[in-house]
């Protein structure tokens, strides 16, 4: 068993276990439910390869979804205004990115 990926973000989670369940990968979510003790921005979910001959397989599957995201913030063209790099359109004016 090997660790593929893992994020506080549980909509990312979702979103790299659903493009690995449609490769065929047999997985493991840890931390998927965390204690309600602890503000979730804390809680790292992480994925997990149950086979490990399946782990090339599912970090090239995920790849593509590493790479989508930016690390950088944006400026609308609009209004000036700094986004984070998650948004897609301005949280301002709602103006979206180019």
């Amino acid at each position: 068993m090997r660790l593929v990926y893992s994020n506080e973000n549980s909509t990312l989670v979702s979103h790299a276990k659903n493009i690995l369940e449609n490769e065929g990968i047999e997985l493991l979510i840890k931390n998927e439910h965390g204690s309600a003790d602890m503000h979730s921005a804390f809680i790292y979910q992480e994925i997990w390869a149950m086979r490990d001959g399946d782990f090339d397989k599912a970090k090239n599957a995920l790849s593509k979804l590493e790479s989508s995201s930016s690390n950088e913030d944006w400026i609308c063209t609009k209004c000036n205004e700094t986004n984070d790099s998650s948004f897609e359109t301005c949280w301002k004016c709602a103006n979206e990115s180019t």
